[in-house]
């Protein structure tokens, strides 16, 4: 093994190290242990919503656990690899190199994800995401780029077997979507998709422009917690507005032959969301009030940050533009916060966008840390 393998392996070890320190190894093995003993109990399920807890927490815990362990084990593994390429001659000490430096690039990756999984440690953090994606200026582009950021996200999720549940989808005339609102349901969904939140700006040769002219046009991402019992957002049914409508497909044509579509709008804050997923208008009521719930709770943790920045008298950058996706004149995704950037706009909108949700989780964790 030449100086400077030993010394990436070195690196690799202090890596995953302070991974191990920041989740406190030994304190998780105790929780997993724990855990295991309450799922095991035959009266779990007298009590439906603390047993789903439980077993969320059991389950998302001990694959954290695992997932460390594989890691250590990996590199252990990968040390005595290059210990027999050392002792090997010929081909055989070739190949056995390769397949160590192979491994030694896949390891490094799965570390340094893991280690963006340890700066996730928010208050809600842990949760299922609420997205919803939004036209904004340029029109009929504008609601074109609002449904590519959708499937963007819906394909990232799919990637990573993450099942999603699209609420509620409001279709443009000529193209794409005015609006849509859907739940990832992952561990750590909400604090990975958080970063996300902003303007995103869209540079291309407009398909919708006869004269084949560069149209600008954005889009807004908003992304909310999925609201918990232990949150205690209550909702006051004097405080809604509630209308049951028809549902809708694309170019508006009628979807369900009955009223049962719902949108329900919050006085006191103006917030409006609605949901047609489903065929009940009891069930999509339900819907729509867990994603105001959602929504409600964003925007107590939006108004507590507010204060928090105006007590350090430094102003937040949610909400500003934060990610450009140029097509044209040539090919690159940037984000404006971190700089992390690619020529692949094809792999990107195709929901290839973990090195930026990476970039982002490190740059919040810095500038909270500013």
């Amino acid at each position: 093994m030449d100086d400077t393998t030993a010394t990436e392996l070195k690196d690799l070890a202090a890596s995953l190290d302070s991974v191990e320190a920041a989740m406190d190894l030994e304190g998780l093995r105790r929780e997993v242990a724990e855990l295991e003993q309450q799922v095991a109990a035959p009266d779990l399920w007298d009590d439906v919503e603390t047993a789903q807890k439980l077993t969320s927490d059991f389950t998302h815990k001990q694959a954290d656990l695992r997932r460390a362990e594989s890691l250590r084990s990996r590199l252990d593994d990968l040390g005595t690899l290059y210990e027999m390429a050392d002792e090997s001659e010929g081909s055989d000490a070739t190949e056995l190199r390769a397949e160590a430096d192979g491994e030694r690039e896949s390891l490094k990756t799965d570390v340094d994800a893991f280690e963006v999984r340890t700066l996730l440690s928010g208050e809600y953090d842990e949760r299922d995401a609420l997205v919803t994606v939004r036209a904004e200026a340029g029109g009929v582009d504008a609601a074109d780029f609002a449904e590519m950021l959708m499937r963007m996200y819906l394909r990232w999720a799919e990637r990573h077997g993450y099942p999603t549940e699209v609420y509620d989808t409001s279709y443009a005339e000529e193209a794409g979507i005015k609006s849509a609102t859907f739940k990832v349901s992952a561990p750590y969904a909400y604090g990975t998709l958080s970063v996300e939140q902003g303007t995103h700006r869209l540079v291309r040769i407009s398909p919708f422009d006869n004269q084949g002219r560069r149209q600008t046009s954005f889009a807004g991402v908003e992304v909310a917690p999925v609201v918990e019992s232990t949150d205690h957002v209550e909702i006051d049914e004097k405080d809604l507005r509630v209308d049951v409508y028809r549902s809708s497909g694309p170019g508006g044509q009628g979807v369900n032959t009955t009223d049962s579509a719902v949108r329900l709008t919050h006085l006191p804050t103006g917030i409006v969301v609605s949901c047609q997923n489903e065929r009940s208008q009891l069930q999509n009521k339900a819907s729509a009030m867990a994603v105001l719930a959602a929504k409600l709770l964003a925007r107590r943790r939006e108004e507590e940050q507010a204060l928090l920045d105006s007590l350090k008298d430094s102003g937040s950058s949610w909400g500003n533009q934060m990610r450009s996706y140029v097509l044209h004149p040539y090919q690159m995704v940037k984000d404006l916060r971190t700089n992390h950037e690619t020529s692949q706009t094809t792999q990107v909108l195709d929901g290839f966008i973990d090195g930026f949700l990476d970039a982002g989780i490190r740059w919040r964790k810095q500038s909270d840390a500013a």
